[in-house]
C-alpha cells in the first residue's frame, strides 16, 4: 500500500510524470470553493487537458445532496470506467470524492491529491471513503484504494492554524497507539516542527502497516479508532449546532483525552500516562466547552458508531502509550463519565 503513495516536495512534478504515463480517456478535478483558491493554480500546470468540478467547502456539504450533483457532472461530462476523477482537496473531497468515483458506473479511476494535514495523515491513506447521513458521520461509504496517492507537503503553507491543528491530532493519535519513541520526543515539541515531510511519512508509514495487515477493518484496524468514539459523538452533536461545529482534529483531541482517561479506569494506562497525555493535548488545543445537559445527548450518539456490535458499544483504549488494544466494550454511562472528567480539567 505504502508503495502507492508519494510523498515529498516533488509530488506535483511526479502527478505530472504519473498522469503522462496513463492513458485515461478523460480527467475529472474535484475541488471545493477553498482549493479551486490556494490548490488548484498550483497543480494546474502539471495536468493534461481536463474539466473541474467545484463544490461547496465544509462537512455539511459531504451528503447525498452534493453526490448527485457530482454524479450528474460526470454523467453530463460522459465519463466511462476509463477516466479518472482527481480528488483535489482535505478530507471532505477525498472522501466524498472518492466514494462517488466507487460507486459510479460500478467505479472509475481515482487519485488523491490531499491538500489538509488531516487528510495528508489520515483521510486519503487507508481507502475508507463515505460520507455524512443523517446527521451521521461517515454513515454510508465503501473501501475503494485510490490509484495514487500524492502528498504535497507545500500544500500546509495554504492552511490557517486550526486546520493545521486539527490534523495534528491525527499524528499524536498515531504516536499514542504506535509509537511511543515519538511521542516521548514530539510531546515538548509541538507544532513548531519544521520538518512536516518527515511527520507525515512517519504517520502514513504507520497508517499504512496497520490497514495492509487489515484493509477491511476486521480486527487489528480498529486501533486507529482511538479517541474516536467520543470524538465522532461529539463531533456529530456539534455539526448540527449553528455556529458549535467543531473540526474533526478538535473533537478527537477531546475523544483522546476522554478514552485515555477510561484506559485508566480499566487499569490499562497509569495516572502519569493520562497526565502526559493530557498536557500534551492541551498544549496545542483549547478547551472545548461541553454543557453538562448536552452529556447524554452525547454519549448517546455513540451508539450509532459503526463499530459496534449491535447495541454494544465498542471503543480502542490504550494499554500503555504506544500500544492499543479495540473491541473493548464500554458503557454509554461510561462515555458520560469520560466527559465530565474532561469538563472537570
Amino acid at each position: 500500500m505504502f508503495e502507492n503513495i508519494h510523498i515529498g516536495e516533488d509530488s506535483l512534478a511526479a502527478l505530472g510524470e504519473f498522469l503522462k504515463n496513463r492513458a485515461f480517456d478523460k480527467m475529472v478535478v474535484l475541488t471545493d470553493d477553498n482549493t479551486y483558491i490556494h490548490c488548484y493554480p498550483l497543480v494546474e500546470p502539471f495536468l493534461p487537458p481536463h474539466r473541474v468540478i467545484k463544490v461547496k467547502s465544509g462537512e455539511i456539504h459531504k451528503n447525498l445532496q452534493t453526490c448527485e450533483h457530482i454524479w450528474e457532472e460526470l454523467t453530463d461530462q460522459q465519463l466511462s470506467r476509463w477516466s479518472l476523477l482527481l480528488n483535489l482537496g482535505g478530507g471532505v473531497i477525498g472522501d466524498m470524492g472518492g466514494f462517488c468515483a466507487g460507486v459510479f458506473k460500478r467505479g472509475i479511476y481515482f487519485v488523491q491529491i490531499p491538500t489538509t494535514l488531516l487528510s495528508q495523515v489520515d483521510a486519503s491513506v487507508g481507502g475508507k471513503t463515505g460520507i455524512d447521513f443523517r446527521g451521521f458521520k461517515n454513515h454510508l461509504g465503501v473501501f475503494q484504494e485510490p490509484l495514487k496517492v500524492f502528498i504535497y507537503p507545500g500544500f500546509l503553507q495554504t492552511l490557517p492554524l486550526a486546520e493545521l491543528k486539527s490534523g495534528y491530532a491525527e499524528i499524536i493519535k498515531h504516536w499514542l497507539i504506535r509509537k511511543k519513541e515519538s511521542f516521548d520526543t514530539q510531546k515538548n515539541i509541538g507544532l513548531l516542527t519544521d520538518d512536516w515531510t518527515s511527520l507525515i511519512t512517519e504517520s502514513v508509514g504507520i497508517k499504512a502497516e496497520v490497514v495492509a495487515a487489515d484493509p477491511l477493518e476486521k480486527g487489528l484496524r480498529k486501533i486507529l479508532n482511538f479517541g474516536h468514539t467520543v470524538g465522532h459523538a461529539l463531533e456529530t452533536y456539534r455539526l448540527e449546532k449553528p455556529g458549535q461545529a467543531l473540526l474533526h482534529g478538535e473533537a478527537i483531541a477531546v475523544g483522546m483525552i476522554c478514552e485515555s482517561y477510561l484506559s485508566q479506569q480499566r487499569g490499562l494506562l497509569t495516572p502519569d500516562e493520562v497526565m502526559q497525555i493530557e498536557l500534551f493535548i492541551s498544549s496545542v488545543y483549547e478547551k472545548v466547552e461541553i454543557a453538562p445537559d448536552s452529556i447524554p445527548a452525547i454519549a448517546a450518539l455513540a451508539l450509532q458508531d459503526k463499530k459496534n456490535t449491535g447495541s454494544v458499544i465498542k471503543c480502542t483504549l490504550l494499554q500503555g502509550i504506544g500500544n492499543a488494544v479495540y473491541d473493548q466494550v464500554i458503557t454509554l454511562a461510561d462515555i458520560q463519565d469520560s466527559l465530565h472528567y474532561y469538563r472537570s480539567l
